[in-house]
């Protein structure tokens, strides 16, 4: 499912015009980007938990060459979902 998608069912749904929930929907992502980079974690009941961790860095191995390469530490977007959702992804 895309955004379009997304955008698509709720104004079938709701009778809105496509424009203005395309509007409301990219603002929502905005908000849990700017979130998120600025180092809080986005909780959305019955849905999940974003927040970013760091990972620190390792020596990796490029496949190709069999090289040692080392890998930078780096932040990560992770998400955990909540109750609600692991009940009906069941």
């Amino acid at each position: 499912m895309t955004k379009k998608d997304i955008v698509l069912k709720i104004a079938n749904e709701t009778k809105m015009k496509q424009q203005d929930i395309k509007k409301v929907v990219q603002k929502a992502l905005d908000c849990v980007i700017d979130s998120l980079v600025n180092g809080q974690t986005v909780e959305l009941r019955n849905f999940g938990i974003f927040k970013v961790k760091s990972r620190r860095g390792r020596t990796g191995r490029n496949p190709r060459t069999g090289e040692i390469v080392p890998v930078p530490p780096k932040r990560v977007v992770v998400f955990k979902p909540g109750l609600e959702m692991k009940k009906l992804v069941k």
